[in-house]
């Protein structure tokens, strides 16, 4: 698996990355051995990047993931969490809670040092607070050799804009967006990534299968999209389906072709999941794709261009 430099931090990440919120159970019920057999076998396949949170599975997600690395040399892996999200309506980018936080992840995870700490969905916050409050704390504890990168996470892409906007050089590390580099929407290289890259930002893309709607089964009832936009993805899978191929094997590796991006993170539990996308993410970037995967892929595009770019709101409306 081939690592990329993730902008000014000096880490290089492997181009797929080891999303671990299933970990945690939020999907379905997980069985912890079958999960660290999958990390160990992520890194075994070349996998060095694990990105996590105290709001996935209301820190079980952490705290499965550090009991499934251990026995790996902490030196094979780039470990991220995330500060600031606890619940699905339980925000706190106060200065003391994402010190503490920091403190109480790394106790689960089983480290005395994190690569990477990053804002948790930011548009929930006041962004006011993460360039004032939250961002000076994170970068103290950075200045504390207790962290490494410093990043922001959200769903809009204006909060992006606007908080480089509001911040010097060097405060901001990584931009970690979402459902915004997938076969439906690639409005992040709208101005949004380019943005990032002049300022030296390593971006990471996460949810190449627009949470659940680039896959056969189909995304979750609670998933806050437009009908408009789930009938062109049920369709979309149908049209894999009849070509024989698989919708999310499809989509992560358009996703992971895209340049400009450091790491693309796919949620994993087991074995099987953490071998089929490595083979598809490896068939990608080496070129060794299908000429048919390639034709279905434009069809897809074809299909989904109805509601190209089309997306949902996520937290506070002035930060959409």
């Amino acid at each position: 698996m081939p690592t990329r430099p993730l902008g000014r931090t000096g880490l290089r990440v492997s181009a797929l990355g080891f999303g671990a919120s299933p970990l945690g159970g939020v999907f379905a019920d997980v069985d912890e051995s079958e999960c660290k057999r999958a990390v160990h076998r992520a890194v075994e396949l070349g996998i060095n990047f694990f990105d996590t949170s105290p709001f996935y599975g209301a820190t079980k997600s952490e705290s499965v993931l550090g009991r499934c690395l251990e026995g790996i040399p902490r030196e094979k892996y780039v470990l991220a969490t995330k500060v600031g999200r606890y619940g699905p309506n339980r925000f706190d980018f106060s200065a003391g809670k994402v010190t503490e936080s920091v403190q109480e992840s790394m106790k689960r995870l089983g480290v005395e040092y994190l690569d990477i700490v990053q804002c948790h969905d930011i548009e929930f916050g006041s962004i006011k607070q993460i360039v004032s409050e939250t961002l000076p704390a994170l970068k103290r504890l950075q200045e504390e050799g207790k962290i490494g990168a410093v990043g922001i996470t959200g769903l809009p892409l204006r909060i992006f804009r606007d908080v480089m906007d509001q911040v010097n050089d060097g405060v901001v590390d990584v931009a970690l967006s979402y459902c915004h580099c997938t076969l439906n929407d690639t409005s992040l290289a709208d101005g949004t990534l380019r943005m990032l890259q002049t300022r030296s930002v390593g971006v990471i893309n996460a949810s190449p299968f627009s949470m659940g709607l680039l896959t056969p089964a189909g995304p979750p009832s609670w998933h806050p999209a437009p009908e408009e936009l789930k009938s062109c993805a049920r369709a979309a899978a149908e049209h894999c389906s009849s070509r024989g191929m698989n919708l999310a094997r499809a989509a992560l590796q358009f996703s992971i072709r895209q340049e400009g991006i450091a790491s693309t993170l796919v949620g994993m539990a087991t074995v099987q999941e953490v071998e089929a996308n490595v083979q598809a993410a490896l068939a990608a970037l080496n070129s060794d794709m299908m000429q048919m995967e390639f034709d279905v892929e434009k069809e897809l595009i074809d299909i989904l261009a109805p509601v190209k770019n089309v997306t949902w709101p996520s937290g506070r409306p002035e930060n959409n």
